[in-house]
């Protein structure tokens, strides 16, 4: 049976968050980052469940105790327990693939390494594995050898795959893999036969190197949002000048060029603590059901970017979500979040 990679704003069921542990990464900041995800659950449930990992029952409690308050349907939100290292479900989480009429999902769960070994990753690459034993997903999980992240391919859904060379032939992922071995495991798995390659683009601050969710984003078949750098003095001017003619030079299947949309440059941020920058981008944001909820800074550009994806969903609500914490790890709003496709998540809520 073939299998296809479904696209994002493919219909969901719900979405997945993993929230951090009070002991974690997040510690210095774990008000602003549960802050942050208490926006995103509030904005997720008007339309579509909530599935988050949490790392122990007094969390869980805290949580369904707090989202009652804010009158969030005990029906749109399920609290599991699971050990987990971080919270970027998008890259531990599981990536669904659909047969032709959609009537039969799988989910693929990918070996994670923490971004090629570069932070402890054991629990969170056993966490999709750890939430089908608790009874939370309505299809069957396979797993999966190879070793990528869901922030790593973008596709249209008919068959192309958008990713960057940085990350996916990084010998730090699948060293033993040519660049023919992954397009082969790809459309195995995926069922594509175009893979576009970004050789250019990158983002200061960034640990995945290169994610194509933090650089260009497929918004429809045809459509393609993408980060410009419009100041020559910044840094990342040159790779992403590179980026944007590479993204002109693409074609869709029939041969016409994307309809490409620019999402602005926001003014750098540094951390405040060393002063390193860090990597905000517009490109992370998420599309759901009717919706699609966008990173801000608290920058001018906000508003642009806004009206820049307005154009590229003009049938879906735009909600704000401020992202100024999420930085500060390294990530954004796309990171945090895995969308979860119509028939993955059990209809029985657990928490």
């Amino acid at each position: 049976m073939t299998y296809r990679l479904l696209p994002e704003w493919y219909p969901q069921d719900g979405i997945q968050l993993t929230w951090p542990r009070h002991d974690g990464d997040w510690a210095p900041l774990l008000d602003r980052i549960e802050a942050t995800l208490e926006r995103i659950v509030m904005a997720t449930t008007r339309y579509q469940r909530v599935l988050i990992g949490v790392p122990d029952e007094l969390t869980k409690q805290r949580l369904a105790d707090t989202f009652n308050a804010y009158g969030v349907p005990a029906e749109r939100l399920q609290l599991v327990v699971a050990p987990t290292d971080d919270t970027w479900a998008r890259d531990h989480g599981p990536i669904t693939v659909a047969d032709a009429d959609g009537q039969r999902v799988v989910m693929l769960d990918y070996t994670f390494t923490g971004w090629g070994g570069k932070f402890p990753a054991e629990r969170d690459n056993r966490l999709t594995q750890w939430l089908a034993d608790a009874g939370a997903w309505a299809c069957p999980v396979a797993s999966r050898d190879m070793v990528l992240e869901g922030g790593g391919i973008e596709t249209d859904g008919e068959g192309t795959l958008l990713t960057t060379e940085a990350c996916l032939l990084n010998p730090n992922r699948n060293p033993t893999l040519s660049r023919e071995d992954i397009e082969a495991q790809l459309a195995q798995d995926f069922g594509v036969d175009r893979v576009l390659w970004l050789a250019n683009g990158h983002l200061e601050g960034d640990d995945t190197d290169s994610h194509i969710d933090t650089l260009a984003r497929f918004c429809d078949p045809s459509t393609i949002a993408y980060v410009r750098c419009d100041d020559p003095d910044d840094p990342h001017y040159p790779a992403l000048a590179a980026m944007e003619q590479e993204l002109q030079a693409f074609r869709q299947r029939n041969g016409e060029p994307y309809r490409l949309i620019a999402l602005p440059w926001p003014q750098a941020c540094f951390d405040p603590e060393d002063g390193h920058r860090l990597p905000a981008t517009y490109a992370n944001f998420l599309i759901i059901n009717q919706a699609v909820l966008v990173p801000t800074y608290g920058d001018p550009a906000d508003f642009t970017a806004l009206q820049a994806l307005a154009s590229a969903f003009p049938k879906h609500t735009l909600i704000p979500i401020e992202c100024t914490s999420v930085i500060r790890q390294h990530g954004s709003l796309h990171c945090l979040t895995m969308q979860l496709p119509q028939g993955t998540l059990a209809a029985t809520a657990i928490c």
